[in-house]
């Protein structure tokens, strides 16, 4: 059985554990902060095609997929829990675990697909009423749900796949072949919508072809023998020391991505009282606001493999290091982006809303207060990418759960009930929730690396040559 490493990985690992963190940083993040970015630029261009067949396809787009992101959850939630594992394996140096660890993952995922379709498919239009889906999107959106749902299983393995780069250091990889998928589901959707004229169905038909494209390239990819990373059916392993590290981290973040994507169909549905097009301007300025947290993200992401990286392999003052650096990246990202998108929002908002200035000025009085997290949450990401790196997956999901249950629903509830600002509400409910992740993120955060120094015997001087010689 194969477990070797490439030289290439070799020569990573040795880096990861040993170079300049702030060149590690950056290496590893910003090929995935750009990821992000095109992903969430291609979001944004899918939903002004979904404007051009009508304000309603866009509301009725913008609603669904919130639902589909809940149960897309559940695979991203194994991919970062388990790749966290595999990341320290890989650190720790142990390939055989490594193998075990990918080609076990690969099987879980197998698993929970085919059930996720078997139970959805034939239950669609039930589920969407259980999720208070108002019957206008599920008549125009019943069929682009369950299209989708085929997508959401291909994106899955497509998670894990990502997942098992990110951790072996092959960011560029990332970049590239979703630079190449986003390409295909662009045109694709393009010719559908303004070619064909079709409707939102034909917008998850183009996810379909673009993720299959993917997924076939990464099963090629993951299909070489004799490397660590690559899959085999031999290596599938039901021990608990194989399964259960990796299920017992995955679990409380696919909870976690759960209860929030969850929350956020809860907060859509109760803004439909303000009408559907308000759930449309919702979904516009969300999409807005990720222009700025999606980079974030990367470097969330990125910083996490490091830390792991860094933990298997006995260099727990670089792991903290390596938050350090996450923190003030962040923050950067937060602060230069979110000035240009406020600068440029009026064109923006146009450019979404067509021939409908109502529909603009909306989009733009809910998007400058959620604007106002674009910071706070960059401090969340870096901290979830340090609590993520160290396994602490429970605290993930406790500061998840806080920001939608705690900040975000209850105050619209009071919004709606006390006040009678209109759809305005739903921009200030952003706002409130965004700061207060940030400010409770921040303060877990730093009791969590006063746990760590502790409980590693860091001292503060440690610490500081640790980040300088970052």
């Amino acid at each position: 059985m194969g477990t070797a490493l490439s030289k290439k990985e070799e020569a990573f690992r040795a880096f990861a554990l040993n170079g300049p963190m702030g060149k590690v940083i950056v290496s590893v993040c910003a090929p995935l902060a750009l990821y992000h970015s095109l992903n969430q630029l291609f979001k944004i261009l899918d939903a002004m095609m979904a404007a051009h067949i009508s304000p309603s396809a866009v509301s009725a787009v913008s609603y669904l997929s919130q639902i589909n992101l809940a149960l897309s959850a559940l695979g991203s939630g194994l991919a970062v829990g388990a790749s966290i594992k595999i990341s320290e394996a890989y650190g720790a140096g142990d390939m055989e675990l490594v193998k075990q660890r990918v080609s076990t993952l690969f099987a879980l995922c197998a698993g929970l697909g085919g059930l996720l379709l078997l139970i959805l498919v034939p239950c669609a239009v039930p589920f969407l009423r259980m999720m208070k889906t108002p019957e206008a999107f599920i008549h125009d959106g019943s069929r682009y749900f369950i299209l989708d749902l085929f997508g959401l299983v291909i994106t899955f393995f497509n998670n894990i796949y990502m997942a098992i780069q990110r951790a072996r250091g092959a960011s560029g990889k990332i970049l590239y072949l979703n630079m190449g998928a986003i390409g295909v589901k662009l045109g694709l959707t393009a010719w559908f919508v303004y070619g064909l004229g079709g409707g939102i169905d034909m917008i998850a038909v183009a996810t379909i072809l673009s993720q299959g494209l993917l997924f076939t390239v990464g099963m090629a990819d993951l299909g070489r023998k004799g490397s660590a990373f690559a899959f085999s059916l031999r290596s599938v392993s039901i021990r608990g020391t194989v399964v259960a590290p990796m299920v017992g981290l995955a679990f409380p973040v696919m909870v976690e991505k759960i209860a929030f994507s969850m929350g956020k169909v809860v907060v859509n549905s109760m803004s439909t009282v303000y009408g559907a097009l308000t759930v449309g301007a919702l979904g516009i300025s969300n999409n807005i606001g990720g222009i700025t947290t999606t980079p974030q993200d990367g470097v969330q992401e990125g910083g996490a493999a490091v830390i792991s990286q860094n933990l298997g392999g006995g260099r727990p003052e670089r792991a903290l290091s390596a938050f350090w650096w996450m923190l003030a990246v962040n923050v950067g990202i937060g602060t230069v982006i979110v000035s240009l998108v406020l600068l440029a929002l009026t064109p923006i908002s146009f450019f979404f809303a067509g021939d409908e200035p109502a529909f603009a000025e909306m989009i733009r009085q809910i998007y400058r207060y959620e604007a106002l997290g674009a910071v706070p949450l960059g401090v969340n990401a870096a901290v979830q990418g340090l609590l993520y790196g160290f396994g602490k997956t429970k605290l993930t999901l406790f500061i998840n759960f806080c920001r939608v249950f705690v900040f975000r629903i209850p105050v619209l509830w009071a919004l709606q009930q006390f006040t009678s600002l209109g759809s305005v509400s739903v921009g200030i409910v952003m706002g409130v929730s965004n700061l207060s992740v940030g400010l409770l993120s921040l303060c877990i955060g730093l009791y969590e690396v006063w746990k760590i120094r502790r409980a590693y015997g860091l001292s503060a001087r440690v610490r500081r040559r640790a980040v300088s010689a970052g």
